[in-house]
């Protein structure tokens, strides 16, 4: 039903209205923008969010016609339930990008990807200091374990072997 409407509504789009009387209509539907038309389908992915905030930097450039807020990229990803484990990432990320700025797709996916590989680094290193773990140390066991999806119990006794905790200590 909402995509038949949205169809409908695109097909009307620069129409001239048959009476002057619907003009305030037509005004109106030529105001749609039809990127602010989500639904939970696959056609709002991964690509499409990555092309939408290419798109938002590039207002101003003359390279989009896409006129959008922060806010209003920002809650359709927030809007998305296939973003769940991401929005707070991509929304960090979307408030680091500037109007104007122009980047490409890839740019945003390749500055999207190190964002986030370079927040997971300072929250590892964060986590190592707090617990008088040595940065490196942690990362390798951080790695190994995503990599094999096994908790290797010989490999996290040697990375916490530095602290010197007696059995009891490590069972707590």
């Amino acid at each position: 039903m909402y995509l038949d409407t949205a169809q409908r509504l695109k097909a009307q789009q620069g129409k001239t209205p048959p009476g002057a009387d619907n003009q305030a209509t037509a005004d109106e539907v030529d105001q749609l923008d039809f990127e602010f038309v989500l639904f939970a389908s696959a056609v709002i992915d991964y690509d499409y969010i990555m092309g939408l905030m290419s798109r938002f930097t590039q207002q101003g450039t003359g390279g989009s016609k896409l006129n959008m807020s922060r806010e209003q990229l920002i809650g359709i990803i927030a809007a998305d339930a296939k973003f769940m484990n991401e929005r707070d990432d991509i929304a960090a990320y979307i408030n680091t990008l500037k109007a104007g700025e122009g980047l490409s797709e890839t740019a945003i996916r390749e500055g999207y990807l190190r964002f986030k590989r370079e927040r997971d680094s300072a929250e590892l290193a964060t986590i190592a200091t707090q617990h008088g773990l040595a940065t490196p140390a942690l990362q390798a066991f951080v790695d190994q374990t995503l990599q094999r999806l096994i908790l290797d119990g010989d490999a996290l006794s040697e990375l916490m072997e530095p602290l010197q905790l007696g059995w009891k200590a490590r069972a707590q």
